[in-house]
C-alpha cells in the first residue's frame, strides 16, 4: 500500500497521522462509529447534534437508546454501503425527532453518513438525493402535525445545510476523479512514449547493424573470388556485427519485459550506447568498406544519459545512411564538446557530390541519394525533446550532411 504522508501538523503528529492513513477503511470507519456512540451518551455534548422539529422531550427509554445507536453504528458501512448507512442513519434520525426523544451527539451521524453517499455512492446517486428530499418533506409535514413551533424557514433552513453536506461530499467525489482521470491519462501518455521509445531504438539498431552486415557480406562475397585470403576478414566483420546487434536487442527486449517504474525509467547508464562508443561505430563502418574520418573537438565530459545515447544514435543512422546510399564516398565526423552542448557534425560525399565510384563491397546496395526517411526523423524528435536542433541535407559542397545541437547537462556524480 502506498504511503500518504500528512502535509500538515506538527513533526511528532505526522507518524501517527501516516499510520491511520494507511490502515484498512473498515478498520477506520469501524474505530470513527465507536467513537461517535460513546459520544453520544456524553450529556455535556448533546448540544452539539443535529435537531429539527423542536418537539417537547420525551423522557429516556430503550427504544431512544436504539435510535441513538441506530443514528452513530451504521457509519461503520459508510463507505462500503453509503446508500444503506444513509437510510438507516436517516430513518432512525427522522424516527428520534418525530418521537421528541432529546437530542444527542450521534445525530451527527446523520451529517456523516449524507457527506458519505455524496462522496461514495456510485449508482443511482439522484435517485437517492430525490429520495432523501421527498422523505425530509414527509418529517417536515409530521413535525407539524405533531404541533412542532418551527415553520417553513426553520425547515428550509436545515434542508439547505443537509444539500451543503451532500454537495461538500458531491465535490470530493469529482475531484477524487479528476484526480484518477489524470492519473489514468498521465500513465497512458508515459506508455505511449515509452512505446515510441523503443520502437525507435529497435529501428536505429537493426537499421544500422542490417545495413552494416549488408554491406559486409558483399564485400565477402566478392573477395571469395577477387582475394581469398581477405575473405576471413570481411565473414568476421559481419560476425562481430551480428554479435552487437543481438547485445543491444536483448537490452530492448529486457525493456519490454519490464513493468511498474523499470519500464518507465530512463536507460540504465551502463547498459545503453554512450557517445564515447562512437570510435566502436566508425571502426565498424571502416570494417564494412565506408572510408570514414573521425575527429573529436573539445575535453568530452560526462553528460546525461539521454544526451549521451542521442548523440550516439544520430551518428549511427548518419553513418547508416551513408553506407546504404553513399557507399564508398568519403564521410568525416566531427564532435564538439562544449560546456553545456555537443555539436555533431556527419559530411558524406564531398565536392564530387556522392558521385565518386563505389567500391566493389557496395555493388549490390541500392544508391537513390541521402534520404531523411523514417531515421532522421525519429532522430529529429528525440534531439528536440531535449531542446535540441538537428538539421539534414544537402552540404554546401555537395554530398549530404546530417549536424545536430544537442544541450545537456554535467551527469550527476
Amino acid at each position: 500500500m502506498i504511503s500518504r504522508q500528512a502535509p500538515w501538523g506538527p513533526p511528532w503528529l505526522r507518524v501517527p497521522l501516516d499510520w491511520w492513513q494507511e490502515r484498512d477503511v473498515r478498520l477506520q470507519d469501524g474505530v470513527l462509529a465507536l467513537l461517535l456512540t460513546a459520544l453520544a451518551f456524553v450529556p455535556t455534548l448533546s448540544d452539539l447534534g443535529a435537531q429539527i422539529g423542536d418537539l417537547r422531550n420525551r423522557p429516556g427509554s430503550a427504544l431512544g437508546v436504539a435510535l441513538t445507536l441506530a443514528q452513530s453504528l451504521p457509519t461503520a458501512a459508510r463507505r462500503r454501503w453509503p446508500a444503506a448507512c444513509f437510510a438507516v442513519v436517516a430513518g432512525a434520525f427522522a424516527a428520534h425527532q418525530a418521537l421528541g426523544f432529546a437530542t444527542t451527539f450521534g445525530s451527527l451521524g446523520l451529517y456523516l453518513a449524507l457527506y458519505s453517499a455524496g462522496a461514495h455512492q456510485v449508482r443511482f446517486r439522484r435517485t437517492l438525493a430525490a429520495a432523501a428530499s421527498a422523505g425530509y418533506a414527509v418529517l417536515a409535514v409530521v413535525l407539524h402535525r405533531l404541533g412542532s413551533p418551527q415553520g417553513v424557514p426553520e425547515h428550509l433552513a436545515f434542508h439547505l445545510t443537509l444539500a451543503a453536506v451532500w454537495l461538500v461530499g458531491s465535490t470530493v467525489r469529482r475531484r477524487r476523479a479528476a484526480e484518477a482521470e489524470q492519473r489514468r491519462l498521465a500513465a497512458e501518455r508515459a506508455s505511449s512514449a515509452e512505446r515510441s521509445r523503443i520502437a525507435r531504438e529497435l529501428h536505429d539498431v537493426v537499421t544500422h547493424h542490417v545495413t552494416a552486415m549488408v554491406v559486409q557480406a558483399d564485400a565477402a562475397q566478392f573477395l571469395l573470388t577477387s582475394a581469398p585470403e581477405r575473405a576471413g576478414e570481411g565473414l568476421a566483420a559481419v560476425s562481430d556485427t551480428g554479435r552487437r546487434a543481438l547485445t543491444e536487442l536483448r537490452y530492448l527486449l529486457g525493456v519490454l519485459e519490464a513493468t511498474g517504474e523499470a519500464a518507465a525509467g530512463p536507460a540504465p547508464a551502463h547498459r545503453s550506447p554512450a557517445l564515447g562508443q562512437v570510435g566502436d561505430l566508425v571502426e565498424q563502418a571502416r570494417r564494412s568498406g565506408q572510408p570514414v574520418e573521425f575527429s573529436e573537438r573539445g575535453e568530452p565530459v560526462p553528460r546525461s544519459v539521454d544526451a549521451e545515447l542521442a548523440a550516439y544514435r544520430v551518428v549511427q543512422e548518419a553513418l547508416t545512411n551513408a553506407m546504404k546510399h553513399a557507399a564508398g564516398q568519403p564521410t568525416r565526423v566531427v564532435i564538439r564538446h562544449g560546456e553545456a552542448h555537443v555539436d555533431i557534425g556527419v559530411t558524406t560525399g564531398g565536392p564530387d557530390g556522392g558521385q565518386g565510384p563505389p567500391p566493389p563491397a557496395a555493388a549490390a546496395v541500392p544508391a537513390p541519394g541521402p534520404a531523411g526517411g523514417r531515421g532522421l526523423a525519429g532522430l529529429r524528435a528525440r534531439v528536440r525533446m531535449l531542446d535540441g536542433e538537428l538539421e539534414a541535407g544537402p552540404g554546401p559542397g555537395g554530398g549530404f550532411e546530417v549536424r545536430a545541437v544537442i544541450p545537456s547537462e554535467r551527469a550527476q556524480e
